[in-house]
């Protein structure tokens, strides 16, 4: 048992080290995404549509997650990862061809498969507590959003300058970040299939249960490795936890907060600037607001596993209603755009990292890799239509009543993370 306990802990180590160099790669090219892609489709197909294409992203992750997770569960995380992070590449050399050939649907099947780049960051986070002992999984899952920070702060800045680089060449300058974004996608791809052995959860598959048991006590966290599980057995044991559907409902509804206020910030701020200052203005907003989601996430994992799951994800919606009345009530002024967008950011990584804990940690394991798929899409189709809808909702009553509509949300999380069936059973679980 000696051996197996060390074998584990050194397979986690070193998947934790490479999960965040991938982390850093990945993040410059989701960070460009999303700092142009809502300027890129309003320019093409205008305002209404602007949200759509982080929609299209945020469905194409969701959706990408669920064939990813089933190929993680048989063969493990390196080959899904992998291949996740080529199809954004994919997705992002169609964004750049839709934008010279002009073809909007093509831009929107270029952000769909974009979101696959996404989708393999957010599975990351899983990778990091396959062989994580108990007491230590939010701060291991923490670490690898935490490592998101580099890439994805500088990313947003180098959208103007990349983007002017390559307008020499005839490519539109919002358009011409998705060609780097695409490299780092590729870049991560490899990384992963090359350095990412052995692989952490068939590995974890691998070790004799009493290892599991002695440091995992849960039984829900014991199974038989070899057990195949579908995705209806993962939503149905999803549905009979409270704590995982709390731990779901937190990364949805938190999420859906987060794209709907954060997709229409770059588009409120070119309402009154030129093109050259509103991807300058942005860049500068984006950074802050990534660097709330990710920057302080040990801190949040900290926290998880001192003060418990629960109050962090309430701690987290606190913050996403302070920044969607602070956005309400902006205007136009940066600075104020820029602490809501902070404050968002914070909020988000509360309510993502506790309840990516609280879920993983809540559910059996022959059902894990499955269960995490479908998260990720309920996740991604409560960001797009969060994307999609806010929009509509900007083009028809303003910026201000998306944020306040937003902060509505919150309100069937906080019941159910209060309720008294729900807190029973995540004490349970702690």
């Amino acid at each position: 048992m000696t051996s197996a306990v060390a074998v584990r802990s050194a397979v986690q180590v070193r998947t934790v080290r490479l999960l965040m160099v991938v982390e850093v790669v990945s993040g410059l090219g989701v960070a460009m995404g999303i700092s142009v892609g809502a300027l890129l489709t309003r320019a093409m197909a205008g305002t209404a549509l602007s949200g759509a294409a982080q929609s299209a992203a945020v469905v194409g992750g969701g959706v990408l997650a669920v064939p990813a997770a089933a190929l993680m569960s048989r063969y493990g995380r390196r080959p899904g990862l992998a291949l996740c992070y080529l199809t954004g590449a994919v997705g992002g050399v169609a964004v750049l061809a839709s934008a010279l050939l002009d073809s909007i649907p093509l831009l929107f099947v270029g952000f769909f498969l974009f979101g696959a780049g996404s989708t393999a960051k957010l599975q990351s986070r899983y990778a990091a507590t396959d062989l994580a002992e108990p007491h230590r999984r939010g701060r291991q899952l923490s670490l690898v959003v935490w490592s998101t920070t580099l890439g994805a702060v500088i990313g947003p800045n180098l959208a103007s300058p990349l983007g002017g680089t390559l307008s020499r060449f005839g490519i539109p300058e919002l358009a011409g970040p998705f060609a780097f974004a695409a490299a780092s996608f590729l870049l991560s791809a490899l990384l992963l299939t090359v350095f990412l052995r052995p692989d952490p959860l068939l590995t974890a598959q691998a070790l004799p249960a009493q290892t599991l048991a002695a440091t995992d006590p849960a039984p829900a966290a014991v199974a038989d490795g070899a057990q195949r599980q579908t995705l209806g057995s993962a939503a149905r044991a999803v549905l009979a936890s409270p704590a995982a559907r709390l731990g779901m409902a937190a990364m949805a509804l938190g999420h859906l907060v987060m794209v709907a206020v954060m997709a229409m910030t770059p588009v409120h701020i070119g309402e009154t600037h030129s093109a050259p200052d509103t991807l300058r203005i942005v860049g500068f907003v984006l950074s802050v607001h990534v660097a709330g989601m990710y920057g302080l996430s040990p801190v949040v994992g900290w926290l998880t596993d001192r003060a418990g799951r629960v109050p962090v994800i309430l701690g987290g919606v606190a913050l996403l209603i302070a920044a969607c009345a602070v956005a309400a009530a902006a205007g136009h002024d940066t600075a104020l755009l820029t602490a809501a967008l902070l404050m968002l950011g914070l909020g988000w990584s509360g309510t993502m990292v506790a309840g990516s804990t609280l879920f993983t940690e809540s559910l059996p394991a022959a059902v894990k890799a499955r269960a995490q798929g479908l998260s990720d899409l309920v996740t991604g189709l409560s960001g797009a239509s969060a994307g999609v809808l806010s929009g509509i909702v900007v083009e028809l009553s303003g910026y201000a009543v998306l944020a306040l509509l937003a902060a509505l949300t919150t309100i069937p999380l906080i019941a159910l993370a209060l309720r008294p069936s729900t807190l029973a059973a995540v004490k349970v679980a702690d």
